[in-house]
């Protein structure tokens, strides 16, 4: 299990629901998204997701980027 602010360094498909992002990650499970910036071009794509765990599979993102 991983540690509250623990670093994500993540793989997986953007999507996009009622309650924001979600990162359905490529080794099984899913992340919702904390996002500063809305990364419209990349959903429904592969990602690599870069950030911090905040818990409750919530990850605080630094950074999306297209894989």
């Amino acid at each position: 299990m991983i540690e509250i602010g623990a670093g994500v360094d993540e793989t997986g498909r953007l999507l996009r629901d009622a309650g924001g992002f979600l990162l359905q990650r490529d080794q099984g499970g899913s992340y919702r998204l904390v996002l500063l910036r809305v990364p419209v071009d990349h959903v429904e794509k592969r990602v690599r997701v870069r950030g911090f765990y905040a818990g409750d599979n919530i990850v605080e993102a630094e950074g999306v980027a297209a894989v």
